[in-house]
């Protein structure tokens, strides 16, 4: 077995317990994440809004995603996908 696939055996666990609370408090957790963005672009005076925006959306995509909630009733599979535009990694 490589250091992956025990990394991986490793962190399965810690997986499903995320992925639980995410789908028991993914409601509050939103709502912390809009709170937070609120208080942060009235700090920033809305110089920030589209960015705080973008990423409180990315936030909740992630949480919706750790929730299994990807609408198709599926597990997410592990493999990442870079958003477009995105150079590929050195090797």
């Amino acid at each position: 077995m490589g250091l992956l696939d025990n990394l991986k055996a490793k962190l399965t666990p810690a997986k499903d317990k995320v992925s639980d609370l995410a789908q028991q408090h993914g409601d509050k957790i939103e709502r912390g994440l809009d709170k937070a963005a609120k208080v942060v672009d009235e700090k920033t005076r809305g110089k920030y809004s589209d960015k705080i925006h973008t990423g409180t959306g990315k936030a909740k995509g992630a949480v919706d995603r750790l929730a299994h909630k990807d609408g198709d009733g599926d597990t997410p599979d592990d493999t990442f996908t870079p958003p477009p535009g995105t150079p590929p990694p050195a090797s």
